[in-house]
């Protein structure tokens, strides 16, 4: 039962180490797109700008409003009100709202964050469901790059933010880990019935495998086998 189950539970040990040195061996920062993409610099809203009033503001949200972060998009300082409904952007100088943003502006803002001079060719497309790849904000943009780790940058929508960056080294990462968490359909969920199953049952053949261990110890046989000739 023992050579077994470890047959079985043993594939998926194999593979839990193989995805583990692997996804170990692959630098974070470049599984992010850090040395890609800038998602770190803040711009900072230019000295001495003038403000709408945040009451003509709320006024004009549609609903009742939780917050207002004022920040910049690109060139433009922007107010971003956080409503029951959702989030809205408005001019912070004129407190007029700004139609959701579109793809030749989520082009500009990928294109911004992309730290070498040298732009590669890019396309945008609409996302307006999740996928394994994508997770965040919806609807949002993604801006493919013919670069040669096929970067993707993806756009909110509704707030112009880059909300994530994918590259070939991501989604190498992220199959691994699929195989690593047994789930191989969402990638997400570390809690499969196939992931406890196997964990039990690599528990158990440890526990077997001391306990049979310690019976078939040559020690302990050669002591037997002296008792039975004496006998």
């Amino acid at each position: 039962m023992h050579k077994w189950l470890a047959l079985i539970i043993g594939a998926q040990l194999l593979i839990w180490f193989a995805s583990g040195v692997i996804m170990s061996f692959l630098p974070i920062d470049k599984v992010r797109g850090e040395h890609l993409v800038d998602r770190e610099t803040v711009m900072m809203i230019p000295t001495g700008s003038s403000f709408a009033d945040p009451a003509q503001i709320r006024a004009k949200a549609g609903a009742p409003v939780e917050a207002i972060n004022w920040h910049m998009m690109g060139s433009r300082a922007v107010a971003e009100v956080t409503t029951a409904n959702g989030i809205k952007l408005f001019d912070a100088q004129t407190g007029e709202l700004i139609p959701p943003v579109g793809a030749a502006q989520a082009t500009a803002i990928a294109n911004a964050a992309w730290k070498s001079a040298a732009k590669p060719v890019s396309k945008a497309s609409r996302v307006t469901t999740e996928s394994p790849e994508y997770r965040a904000a919806l609807p949002a943009w993604r801006i493919a790059y013919s670069d040669p780790d096929a970067t993707s940058v993806f756009v909110a929508v509704d707030t112009g933010k880059i909300t994530a960056v994918r590259t070939g080294t991501w989604r190498l990462y992220d199959f691994f880990w699929s195989l690593h968490i047994m789930d191989w359909k969402n990638h997400e969920n570390f809690n499969t019935w196939w992931l406890l199953a196997f964990a039990i049952g690599g528990l158990v053949l440890g526990i077997a495998g001391t306990v049979l261990l310690f019976i078939r110890w040559p020690l302990r046989r050669k002591r037997k086998a002296k008792r039975i000739a004496l006998s």
